[in-house]
C-alpha cells in the first residue's frame, strides 16, 4: 500500500487531510482534531475561537489589495461518521485512519476513511496557511459533531460570523454546485419488554446474518435502492412466520442513522425438527435477494450458524410483533422531486434495530426538502409502531435550504468554473442534510454554496476520494476567492 500523500497535489491540502487522518475524530469525540486546529491557528498567527458548542472560528485578514472585496466564510465539519468492517479491528477513538493511495484514489484499509468532512476541512487550513493567495477576508468555520446531530451547527452563536457568503466544504460531486438540501428528523422508537427463561425444549439457536451489502450514506444513496440489512434479516422472518415456529432472542442490526445498514444479525430459536428446513429456507431466500439486488448489491449474504442456546428470549408476542413492525416500517425513497428531475425528495433510512435484554430499540432518519412531509412521514413512522406496542419520540428535526436560483455567488462560481474548466458546472440540490440549512436559519443574509471533489460511498467502509478532483475543487476554491465581489 502506498501511504505517501507528499507526491500528491494541491500538496498543502494532502499535508493536511494526511495529519487529520492520523489524529481520532470520530463523532462526539473531536478534542484532538479540534485541539489541532487551535494550535494551527495560533502558530499561524491567526485570530481564533472555540464557542460552547465547540466549533472553532479561525479569521484571516485579506492580502494586499483585496481588503475591499465582501467577507467570505468557508466551512467545513471536523468529525467523521465511525464504519468498519466487522473482521477490522479497529478502535476510531484511539487509531489513526489506515489512509493508502489506491489508483486514482485514496481510500482506507476496512474502515471509513473520513474524507467526508475532512478534505473540506484539510482545504480550509491549506488556505489559511498559503501567504501567496489572494483573497478578501476569510473567516474559518470547523463546525463540530455534524455527523450524528449537527450539534455544531445548531448550537452556532449569533453575531460570530462577519462575512456575506458561505462557501460550504462538505458536497460529494466536483464538477456540481449545491443550492438547496433536505431537512432532517430523528425517530426513535422503544419496545420495553422483560426477558423470558428460555424454557427446557428440543431446541436449536440460529443466528441469522445478513452482510456484504453496500450501505452508504442515507441521503445521497438512498436513492440507488440499496438493500438495508435490517429489512433482509426480518423479511426473511416474516416470510417463513407462518409454517415454522420461533423466538427472538436478540437483535443487532445497523449501525449509524445517516448510514444505510451494511450488516444485521439476529439470534432466534426455532424447534430442532425444524432447522434442517430452516436452513433450506435461508440458502433459498439468499438466492432470491441476490437476484433481487442484481446491478445492485454485488456481494450480498445471508447465512445461518447454529449458536449456544440463549438463557433468555423476547416474550413471544413481542417477538411476532416486532417481525411485522420491521417489515412494515417505512423505508427508503418515498417520494421524488418534481420540480428537479433526479432528486429525492422524501426518505427514511431504517438505520439500527438493536436489544439489550430490556428494551428493543428502532432509530430511524428521516428526510425531506417539504417541512409538511416529513412531519407526515414521522407520524406514519409512530403509528406503524404503535399498533405493535412501541413507544416512538421524534426529535432533532431541522429544515432544508431551499434554492435561490438568483445567487450572485452561484452566477461568479458559475462563471468561474466555465472559464477554468470549459464547461458550466451542473447546479443541483442533495438529499442530505447539509448545515447550510441551519446556519442559513441563524444568518439569513448569508449568500450559500456548497461543492467539493467528488467522494465515493462515504459513511461506509469503502470510502474513497478521487485525487485528481480535489485538484480541481482546490483550484475552483481559490479562483473562487480571487473572484469576490467588492463591497457594495
Amino acid at each position: 500500500m502506498n501511504k505517501d500523500f507528499s507526491a500528491l497535489n494541491p500538496k498543502l491540502v494532502w499535508k493536511h487531510f494526511a495529519e487529520i487522518c492520523r489524529i481520532p475524530h470520530p463523532s462526539s469525540h473531536e478534542e484532538a482534531i479540534r485541539q489541532y486546529v487551535i494550535d494551527f491557528a495560533k502558530a499561524q498567527g491567526l485570530e481564533w475561537k472555540e464557542d460552547a458548542a465547540h466549533n472553532v472560528y479561525v479569521r484571516k485578514a485579506a492580502s494586499e489589495g483585496m481588503e475591499n472585496r465582501v467577507g467570505v466564510v468557508i466551512q467545513a465539519h471536523l468529525d467523521m461518521v465511525p464504519q468498519k468492517n466487522n473482521d477490522k479491528v479497529f478502535n476510531f477513538e484511539t487509531d489513526p485512519i489506515d489512509a493508502y493511495i489506491d489508483g486514482e484514489w485514496v481510500t482506507a484499509d476496512g474502515t471509513t476513511l473520513g474524507a467526508d468532512n475532512g478534505i473540506g476541512a484539510a482545504a480550509i487550513l491549506a488556505i489559511l496557511e498559503d501567504k501567496s493567495l489572494s483573497h478578501g477576508p476569510v473567516e474559518a468555520l470547523f463546525t463540530a459533531t455534524e455527523e450524528t446531530g449537527m450539534d455544531g451547527a445548531f448550537g452556532l452563536e449569533g453575531g460570530m460570523l462577519q462575512g456575506d457568503i458561505l462557501l460550504n466544504l462538505d458536497s460529494e460531486t466536483e464538477g456540481e454546485l449545491y443550492v438547496g438540501c433536505a431537512g432532517g428528523l430523528d425517530a426513535t422508537t422503544t419496545f420495553e419488554y422483560e426477558a423470558e427463561p428460555t424454557p427446557a425444549c428440543d431446541c436449536v439457536a440460529l443466528k441469522l446474518t445478513a452482510k456484504g451489502l453496500k450501505g452508504g450514506h442515507s441521503g445521497i444513496q438512498i436513492g440507488y435502492q440499496r438493500a438495508n440489512a435490517n429489512k433482509v434479516v426480518f423479511r426473511f422472518l416474516d416470510a417463513i412466520a407462518e409454517q415454522y415456529k420461533f423466538r427472538i432472542a436478540s437483535v443487532d442490526g445497523g449501525g449509524l442513522r445517516n448510514a444505510i445498514p451494511r450488516e444485521a444479525e439476529a439470534v432466534v430459536l426455532f424447534c430442532k425438527s425444524d432447522v434442517e428446513a430452516v436452513k433450506e429456507a435461508v440458502k433459498a431466500y439468499e438466492q432470491l435477494i441476490i437476484k433481487e439486488y442484481t446491478d445492485i448489491e454485488d456481494d450480498a449474504q445471508f447465512f445461518a450458524e447454529e449458536v449456544a442456546v440463549p438463557a433468555e428470549l423476547m416474550p413471544a408476542d413481542l417477538s411476532d410483533k416486532l417481525v411485522k413492525a420491521i417489515v412494515g416500517c417505512p423505508d427508503g425513497v418515498q417520494k421524488m422531486s418534481l420540480s428537479m428531475a433526479g432528486l429525492v425528495q422524501t426518505s427514511t433510512n431504517l438505520a439500527r434495530v438493536v436489544s439489550n435484554g430490556k428494551t428493543v430499540k428502532v432509530q430511524c432518519l428521516l428526510r425531506s426538502s417539504v417541512r409538511s412531509e416529513k412531519e407526515a412521514l414521522g407520524a406514519q413512522m409512530k403509528a406503524v409502531f404503535a399498533l405493535a406496542g412501541g413507544k416512538t419520540e421524534l426529535s432533532g428535526s431541522y429544515d432544508g435550504w431551499n434554492p435561490n436560483m438568483k445567487s450572485p455567488i452561484l452566477a461568479a462560481m458559475t462563471t468561474s468554473y466555465e472559464q477554468l474548466y470549459g464547461k458550466r458546472p451542473a447546479v443541483t440540490a442533495i438529499h442530505a442534510g447539509l448545515e447550510c440549512g441551519i446556519i442559513g436559519s441563524k444568518y439569513p443574509n448569508l449568500d450559500m454554496i456548497s461543492f467539493g471533489p467528488t467522494i465515493c460511498y462515504p459513511h461506509s467502509p469503502d470510502e474513497k476520494v478521487e485525487i485528481a478532483s480535489v485538484e480541481k475543487f482546490y483550484d475552483f476554491l481559490l479562483r473562487t476567492l480571487e473572484n469576490i465581489p467588492v463591497k457594495a
